[in-house]
């Protein structure tokens, strides 16, 4: 595979080229067994994954997901990765990202499916008046995404102008008023808290600081963003899946193929080609192919050729 892997690396370099000129990204991370040198035992490793995908605010411009593999899981390695992007990062509230947003080239939007699903977990195991409400709210919010899903963002921004943001403020109002009849050791306050960020300064133990609220709601205001980042968390799922058919990494350099390939894979998916279809044709052809026409290669050029051919056959 490590031939291979030095053939496809100008076509990964690519997809990576293409997510990082967006000017919103989805970002996450998931561990993966490694097996550490010398000691036969396996250390975690992460794959982080970032995801361009416009498509839901009506633009064409194809879609793409570049993985890469760091040895932990230090806030350094996304601060490497991000070194050149500029614009919107949905992301999770994971501190490693934090150091980010300081200069304003990054601005982060935070991810309204993480929120409900700490009131859904609570619901799940104890619902009560208030997590049923919490999560009736939330999915009002929902409700209008699913019927502006793909309009273009200039419309998806006035109609949440109109019709969500009174809801959100509601909603802000409501967490307050709720917060103050709790136990402020109960988890549905926690995940109030987690929502509100509280007027709680960034630490240890509320890492998101009080800023949350804020990147929650920002995609209120731009018909751009997501609710939410579950286009990063559809990303892993193939890594999930992975784990189950495989016992861990071989090494470092084991991680860093397999991001390539999940890279490439990924991408093939968004753009609506079968992975192994993709594969076997790219490797078929890249050796031999010009590397100054590499993006002949991507996947939304040969979904595109695809196209043109059964058209024309028809």
């Amino acid at each position: 595979m490590g031939a291979a892997s030095q053939l496809l690396a100008p076509l990964v370099d690519t997809i990576r080229e293409h997510v990082l000129a967006g000017s919103k990204i989805h970002a996450d991370d998931t561990p993966v067994p490694v097996l550490a040198p010398g000691n036969g035992k396996t250390k975690t490793g992460r794959l982080w994954t970032y995801v361009r995908d416009d498509r839901p605010a009506g633009e064409a411009t194809p879609p793409a997901v570049w993985f890469a593999y760091s040895e932990d899981r230090k806030g350094e390695h996304p601060r490497r990765h991000l070194k050149n992007f500029k614009g919107a990062l949905q992301a999770d509230a994971y501190s490693g990202f934090h150091h980010l947003y300081g200069d304003g080239a990054i601005y982060e939007v935070a991810c309204w499916a993480h929120t409900r699903r700490k009131f859904h977990d609570i619901h799940a195991v104890h619902a009560s008046a208030i997590t049923t409400e919490a999560l009736a709210r939330i999915g009002a919010l929902y409700a209008i995404e699913e019927e502006i899903r793909g309009k273009p963002a200039e419309l998806r921004r006035s109609i949440r102008q109109g019709r969500a943001k009174p809801l959100a403020d509601e909603l802000h109002n409501w967490m307050e008023k709720a917060l103050g009849s709790l136990s402020t050791k109960s988890e549905t306050a926690g995940a109030i808290r987690y929502a509100l960020s509280h007027s709680t300064p960034r630490t240890k133990t509320c890492p998101w600081g009080p800023r949350h609220w804020r990147a929650l709601t920002r995609y209120l205001d731009n018909g751009q963003l997501e609710i939410d980042n579950n286009a990063a968390e559809r990303a892993l799922r193939a890594v999930a899946i992975g784990r189950k058919n495989y016992l861990f990494m071989g090494a470092d350099s084991g991680g860093q193929r397999a991001a390539a390939l999940y890279s490439l894979i990924g991408t093939a998916k968004l753009n609506g080609l079968d992975p192994a279809f993709y594969l076997q044709t790219v490797l078929a052809t890249i050796a031999e192919h010009p590397i100054n026409r590499i993006e002949e290669l991507l996947p939304w050029k040969i979904a595109a050729a695809l196209l043109k051919n059964s058209s024309q056959a028809a």
